[in-house]
């Protein structure tokens, strides 16, 4: 039996032990998600009404409910070698700040250039584009992780990259931009005169700091007037959470290594993708009644989707381009504050997250900026890595749930997902210490406001 005394530091996988195949965590849900809805019709859609947006393969992999694993190419493998497996960390230092009996775990996803765990569903999308024959890919990028994470992917393959980044992020973070530029990507900030969708936005909210669903509404417009092109996206739908299996799959053979088993497992969500390829195999485990798992996702109180959202049919994009999803949702036309979680600032969750929620077996809580960063600084001076606002969500609620293990005297074991690193985001960290970030919450009547624009069906 392992003992506490010699589970290491970090806990490593050898290249042997990557995982071969990617989890599907639809295939052993009871209730499925709902399918995707033509927003002209309100047909359901399948791969044919989906091919003049996505790649055939990924659409393939969007519509499967039923396949458990799905084999990971071994092109994509290769490049995963590069730096994967990652590593899952003891955080000794943060329990003995904490001084708490908790024993707390975080799956690091931050190794890499792009500083995030993005890169592992962007190789595998341009990796289909590539294999489909095409000259490019387009797509948004909040934070600036995802479109940094394609335009490598893009950049080892030899495809074309065309980003829009959201507004706020692109003024904020200019050497995230470049990064994208170094690996040979075009970068717009979104909304952008540059399309129909962006320059009508601009007319409706003039001076607005944009959204992810803004972003997206652009990057569709652009690649369906481009032949050769498709539009590819970093988070929500099942293709990208399917990808960010391999976290999941990674952190829990770790623990097995080591006879550990979690009882919380914590991450924040945006869009769903690394919450969803986090908690991926231990769910599985739930939905099977193998063993039961706390889950809870954390998102910024000033885009509660989740927390605040109905569970509804909308529209992906803030343009009403894009399919309808099931999903919790503030609705499509709601336009966050300029928070500096960029990369959780989209207006819907994953429907494949939405389901699980609703159906009771994952829990959510929203949290605001300042208490995040009180987080963010913390782990920084006692782990020794500066965080990524967006992961210090998930840090600040394991943080809360150690300080309970504390009060109660529980020995509880909590993983979390460090998801990447915050080297780009020392505006926001700038702001923090000079006392000038706020909590912006959206009051009822504004949620109201956007609510009242769902379609209806």
């Amino acid at each position: 039996m392992t003992t506490e005394k010699n589970i290491p530091y970090k806990i490593y996988l050898s290249e042997n032990e990557l995982p071969h195949a990617w989890y599907n965590m639809r295939a052993d849900m009871k209730n499925k998600p709902a399918p995707l809805l033509n927003p002209a019709t309100g047909e359901p859609m399948g791969y044919e009404d989906l091919r003049p947006v996505f790649c055939d393969e990924l659409i393939r992999q969007e519509l499967d409910n039923d396949t458990a694993y799905i084999p990971i190419p071994q092109e994509i493998r290769d490049f995963y070698k590069m730096y994967r497996p990652a590593p899952l960390t003891r955080a000794y230092c943060l329990e003995e700040k904490l001084q708490t009996p908790a024993k707390i775990y975080y799956k690091f996803e931050g190794n890499n250039t792009s500083g995030s765990h993005k890169l592992n569903s962007a190789i595998a999308q341009a990796y289909y584009a590539k294999q489909q024959g095409l000259k490019g890919v387009t797509t948004e990028t909040g934070a600036g992780q995802w479109g940094t994470a394609l335009s490598m992917a893009c950049a080892y393959l030899g495809l074309d990259c065309k980003v829009y980044m959201v507004k706020c992020s692109y003024e904020q973070k200019p050497f995230r931009r470049e990064v994208m530029r170094t690996y040979g990507a075009s970068v717009t900030p979104s909304p952008s005169m540059d399309t129909a969708i962006g320059r009508k936005i601009l007319e409706e909210h003039p001076g607005t700091t944009g959204s992810l669903g803004c972003a997206i509404s652009e990057a569709v417009e652009v690649a369906g007037q481009n032949p050769g092109y498709r539009y590819v996206l970093g988070s929500v739908l099942n293709q990208v959470m399917l990808h960010q299996s391999i976290i999941g799959l990674e952190a829990k053979a770790a623990m097995d290594k080591y006879g550990i088993v979690p009882d919380i497992i914590i991450g924040c969500a945006g869009g769903g993708s690394n919450l969803g390829g986090l908690i991926a195999p231990f769910m599985g485990e739930k939905l099977r009644g193998e063993r039961d798992y706390q889950f809870i996702a954390v998102e910024p109180a000033s885009c509660p989707s989740l927390t605040r959202g109905v569970f509804a049919y909308d529209y992906c994009d803030t343009g009403a381009v894009c399919p309808l999803a099931k999903m919790y949702t503030l609705g499509s036309s709601f336009i966050p504050s300029a928070n500096h979680a960029g990369g959780l600032r989209y207006h819907g969750m994953s429907p494949t997250l939405s389901q699980l929620y609703a159906d009771g077996l994952m829990e959510a809580r929203s949290v605001e900026q300042t208490k995040v960063f009180e987080a963010a600084e913390l782990f920084a001076r006692v782990e020794g890595t500066l965080p990524a606002p967006e992961s210090s969500h998930a840090i600040r609620v394991a943080i809360d749930e150690a300080l309970k293990c504390k009060e109660s005297g529980e020995e509880k074991t909590i993983l979390f997902g460090l998801t990447g690193t915050g080297y780009f985001d020392m505006y926001a960290y700038e702001k923090f210490h000079n006392g000038e970030m706020s909590d912006y919450i959206p009051t009822d009547e504004e949620l109201a406001a956007s609510f009242a624009k769902l379609p209806q069906l």
